[in-house]
């Protein structure tokens, strides 16, 4: 049964990281020499791991490892060849060898500013790749650069540029020429309200009550100028087969709909405790509460109080599938349980061999979007990387807003180190210790302004009386002079 268990959850974990991932937010430019300029950019793939500096960019020389910079005993081959490469610099490696988490935290190690991985492959349908190259065998499908599961320490950002487009650098750079490469990134701000999705499962150990309580306080706090979408991550039985033949669940306690929609088991034991279907039963349920209380303004505060109690007092193993538990938890969020049980049942159920139009929905657009790292937030189409934190997303949903359309809670808080207290206290904004008052009141303006008014009076009162009596000191000194001159022409 454990061996079972192993095999199925690997089956859904390889099915996962097959997608496709959403690469709006990014762009790669070469600007040095002029000849492989190109207005549009270059295709590339962006990682999954690592912290871009979203609104801005990385615009520098590239140079080359000549190498897939995976050998830990080359350290000090690289390290002299570092001393070439003034920073700060972006740094070229090839695929292959390790992983693309190994490659980047080893250019990171040597100062760089960001990565470019050079593939090694021509995709199938890049006919002049195939073509160009001497390598008979091509890829049909893109690569994706997945974190290893490593890659938390990664700070700088990678793309993955395509053989056909590497090469070409490749060879200016190996005939010593200087090439200069921009990696750019932006949230889309397309209007003035931002639209920002969260993945996530029940039962993700990353995030806890506290996590989703100050969420919820942003979220009412931003109002209608933002409309906040959950999303619950589930896997496609049919991908992993665990929906056999005649509507066999071939993945055990794992799914429910005869196999149709599966989650792994948050405790690794089949037969007590949570299972995969007690998962994907709580995430239509909140599907559900979102469709009945938050689709309609984006904001849901009910749904976040489900979610903030359940975490509180149901997220155990004794208490998860209990139907007593959740019922309180109804009852605490103003909830009602009649009308969330019909829309789970009328939008599918999760006993019968038939689909379930939400969890449909969910598995159509976490593929659309490629998610393959829990907890994703995504902001105006882009997934924001890196640590995922409270302040971080706050910081980049007000980045999300046209110029000029920013609400009064982004412009008061963005950038504070805890933009909740600032939200609490009404715009008090704490930066490195800090207070910083966001918004002036007539009254306050106007005594400022005479406090500096009445500082320059002082100023020029205090400027006056000494250079008067510097002058008089001077005219005495010079009168003691002449007396004595006097005296003797008597």
């Amino acid at each position: 049964m454990k061996y079972f268990f192993l095999l199925a959850t690997a089956t859904l974990i390889c099915v996962t990281f097959a997608v496709t991932p959403d690469n709006v937010s990014s762009r790669l430019m070469i600007h040095i020499p002029h000849k492989l300029f190109r207005a549009e950019g270059y295709d590339h793939r962006e990682a999954l791991f690592g912290i871009p500096p979203y609104g801005g960019s990385i615009s520098t020389n590239i140079y080359y490892a000549k190498s897939e910079l995976c050998d830990p005993n080359r350290q000090s081959h690289y390290e002299e060849e570092e001393k070439k490469w003034p920073s700060p610099f972006i740094l070229m490696v090839d695929r292959g060898g390790c992983t693309f988490v190994k490659k980047v935290r080893n250019a990171q190690r040597l100062g760089a500013a960001g990565v470019i991985v050079a593939d090694n492959s021509c995709l199938c349908s890049d006919i002049k790749c195939v073509e160009s190259s001497d390598i008979a065998s091509c890829e049909t499908s893109e690569p994706i650069m997945a974190d290893d599961g490593s890659g938390s320490d990664i700070s700088i950002p990678s793309f993955l540029t395509f053989k056909y487009d590497a090469d070409k650098i490749k060879a200016e750079l190996l005939a010593d020429n200087p090439v200069q490469i921009e990696m750019a990134w932006s949230l889309p701000a397309p209007d003035d309200r931002v639209e920002y999705d969260m993945w996530t499962v029940p039962t993700d150990m990353f995030v806890d009550h506290e996590f989703f309580s100050n969420l919820k306080e942003i979220a009412v706090a931003l109002d209608k100028s933002a409309y906040f979408t959950p999303h619950m991550h589930i896997f496609d039985g049919h991908r992993s087969h665990c929906h056999g033949k005649k509507g066999m669940n071939q993945c055990y306690s794992l799914c429910t709909n005869k196999g149709r929609y599966c989650a792994t088991d948050p405790d690794s034991d089949l037969e007590k405790g949570i299972s995969g279907a007690d998962v994907v039963k709580e995430s239509l349920r909140r599907l559900c509460i979102w469709q009945q209380y938050g689709d309609d303004n984006g904001i849901g505060v009910k749904w976040w109080d489900y979610v903030i109690e359940f975490m509180k007092s149901c997220n155990q193993p004794d208490k998860f599938m209990k139907d007593e538990c959740v019922q309180e938890v109804y009852k605490h969020a103003v909830v009602d349980a009649k009308t969330i049980e019909n829309c789970m049942e009328d939008n599918g159920g999760l006993t019968e061999d038939r689909k379930n139009k939400l969890l449909e929905s969910e598995l159509k657009s976490q593929e659309e979007r490629g998610i393959v790292i829990l907890p994703t937030v995504v902001i105006n189409s882009a997934a924001i990387r890196g640590a995922l934190t409270v302040t971080n997303i706050f910081d980049a949903i007000c980045a999300g807003f046209a110029t000029g359309s920013k609400p009064e809670v982004c412009q008061q808080c963005e950038r504070c180190d805890d933009p909740n207290e600032c939200i609490k206290e009404k715009g008090v904004c704490k930066t490195r210790g800090i207070i910083i008052k966001s918004g002036v009141s007539p009254f306050a303006f106007s005594s400022s302004i005479l406090s500096i008014f009445g500082m320059f009076i002082s100023l020029g009162f205090w400027y006056y009386k000494k250079a008067r009596n510097e002058m008089r000191h001077e005219v005495r000194g010079l009168l003691a002079e002449y007396m004595p001159l006097e005296e003797d022409d008597i």
